[in-house]
C-alpha cells in the first residue's frame, strides 16, 4: 500500500494521483481518519501497557498484606490492555483496507486519463511493406505446421493452442535468446513457481480490479500466475535485502495463464489473446532513488530485443487510468502487426516504486543502517505473443518466413521457415 506518513503529510498529493487515475479520491479523506483513529488506539494501548507494566513492578515489591488488593487492580489493568489492544487491532484492520483502496502514487508526468490516452515517446525502425497481400499469423503458423489452434480448442477449449513443430522451436528460440541477453545484463535466471498463496498475489496488487482475470484454485486456495513478476515479488517478501552492490535482477521464465475476463469477441483469432503463454520477465530489487534510472534501463533492454528482431515499433508512457494498480508509471512498446494495420503490446514494463514491498514487507538496510521498503520493477523480455510480430514481419510471398539471424544459431542455422504439407 501507500506510505502512511506521505498520506498524512501530503494527502493533495494522494488525491491528484487518483484523479489522474480516475479513482475515486473520496478514499483518502476515509484513510486519513482511519489513520487518526488507529494512531490513538495504538497510543491508547501503549500508555496502558506502561503503566500495567510500572504497576506489576509495584506489585512485586508491596508488603505481603497489600498484594491481594493491588492484585485485583492489576487484573483490571490488564482487562484495560486486553481491550486496548483488540480495539487498536481492530483500528489497524480498518485502515489497511481503506488504504489498500489506494493505488500506487503516479508518478510525476505520467499522462492523465485512459487507455486511449497515451503518449508516444518515440517511433523505431521501418514499417514493413509487401508486394504481395500479406497474411496473417494464424493462417502462416499453419502452412508452416507451427500452429494448431483446432486441436488446442479440442483439448482445452477456446483461446488455447499447441505450437508443433518449427513453432514450438521458435519460441524456445526466442526465450533462449531473451535468456541470454538477461544474463549478459547481470540478470540471474529463475523458472518460477505458476501457483502461489493468496498473500503472495494480494501483495502484488492483482486480486484488485482485476482479480476476475485471475484463475483461483479453490480447493487448495492457490492463485494461478498471469506472470513470472507475481512469483518474482514474493522470492524475498519479509526479508532484508543488502543491495550494496547494486539492484538484484531475476529474469523469470515461467508459463503464464489468464482468464481473459471481459475481452469477449476481442482478438479471438490466432494466439495473441490466449489463456496459456511463455513469458521471460525481468524483476529488479533497487534503492528507491535509483528506481527511476532502472526503469529506463529496462525499457532500453526490451528495445534492444525487438531491433535484435528487426521489428518495427513504438514505445508509449501509458495513461495514469491504465496503469494497474501496483505502477506509479508504465512504459509499453507496441510492434506493428501488418494485417492488422495496427501496432499491438509486445512489452511492458513498471516502475511499482515501494507499492509491492510494503505489501510483501520487503526492505533494504539504507547506508544508516536502517531499513526501508524496496523499489521493486517488472518488463517483458520475450512472451509467446512475439510470434505474432514475427511471422508477419519476416514473410515472403509463398508463405515462407525468414529467420531473424539472430535465432538461427538456436535452430540448427534455419534460415527460412517453409511452409509444410497438410498437418497430420
Amino acid at each position: 500500500m501507500i506510505d502512511p506518513v506521505l498520506l498524512r503529510n501530503d494527502p493533495e498529493a494522494v488525491k491528484r494521483s487518483q484523479r489522474a487515475r480516475g479513482n475515486d479520491e473520496a478514499v483518502v479523506d476515509q484513510a486519513l481518519a482511519a489513520d487518526a483513529v488507529r494512531r490513538a488506539a495504538l497510543g491508547e494501548f501503549e500508555t496502558l501497557r506502561a503503566q500495567q507494566n510500572e504497576f506489576g513492578k509495584r506489585v512485586k515489591s508491596a508488603p505481603k498484606d497489600e498484594k491481594p488488593a493491588l492484585i485485583a487492580e492489576a487484573q483490571q489493568l490488564a482487562a484495560n490492555v486486553k481491550a486496548a489492544d483488540a480495539r487498536a487491532k481492530e483500528a489497524e484492520i480498518v485502515f489497511e483496507d481503506l488504504a489498500r483502496r489506494i493505488e500506487n502514487l503516479v508518478i510525476d508526468g505520467v499522462p492523465a486519463g485512459g487507455e486511449e490516452n497515451f503518449v508516444t515517446l518515440r517511433t523505431v525502425g521501418v514499417r514493413p511493406s509487401f508486394d504481395f497481400e500479406p497474411r496473417d499469423h494464424l493462417e502462416l503458423g499453419e502452412m508452416l505446421g507451427a500452429i494448431d489452434m483446432e486441436r488446442g480448442a479440442k483439448v482445452s477449449g477456446a483461446r488455447f493452442y499447441f505450437l508443433r513443430g518449427v513453432g514450438a522451436r521458435l519460441e524456445l528460440a526466442l526465450m533462449n535468446h531473451a535468456l541470454n541477453r538477461a544474463l549478459e545484463h547481470g540478470f540471474t535466471p529463475l523458472i518460477t513457481p505458476t501457483l502461489v498463496k493468496p498473500e503472495i498475489m494480494q501483495g502484488t496488487g492483482f486480486l484488485g480490479e482485476h482479480a476476475d482475470e485471475v484463475y483461483h484454485l479453490p480447493a487448495q486456495d492457490l492463485y494461478l500466475t498471469g506472470t513470472s513478476e507475481v512469483a518474482l515479488a514474493g522470492y524475498h517478501s519479509d526479508e532484508i535485502l543488502d543491495l550494496s552492490d547494486g539492484p538484484l535482477r531475476y529474469a523469470g521464465w515461467s508459463t503464464c495463464y489468464r482468464s481473459e475476463a471481459g475481452s469477449h469477441g476481442k482478438d479471438t483469432r490466432g494466439i495473441l489473446r490466449v489463456h496459456q503463454f511463455n513469458k521471460l520477465e525481468m524483476f529488479v530489487y533497487t534503492d528507491p532513488a535509483e528506481a527511476e534510472a532502472e526503469h529506463d534501463r529496462l525499457v532500453a533492454w526490451q528495445e534492444e530485443m525487438l531491433q535484435s528482431l528487426g521489428l518495427h515499433y513504438r514505445v508509449i508512457d501509458v495513461a495514469a487510468g491504465d496503469l494497474g494498480s501496483s505502477a506509479a508509471r508504465k512504459f509499453d512498446i507496441e510492434a506493428w502487426v501488418p494485417t492488422q494495420d495496427a501496432y499491438r503490446e509486445l512489452t511492458s514494463t513498471s516502475n511499482c516504486t515501494t507499492y509491492q514491498s510494503r505489501r510483501l514487507s520487503t526492505r533494504y538496510r539504507t547506508e544508516s543502517g536502517k531499513t526501508a521498503p524496496v523499489a521493486t520493477l517488472n518488463g517483458t523480455l520475450a512472451t509467446t505473443r512475439w510470434i505474432v510480430a514475427i511471422l508477419e514481419t519476416h514473410q515472403q510471398a509463398d508463405g515462407s518466413v525468414r529467420v531473424p539471424e539472430v535465432l538461427r544459431p538456436y535452430l540448427g542455422g534455419l534460415e527460412v521457415l517453409t511452409p509444410t504439407a497438410v498437418t497430420r
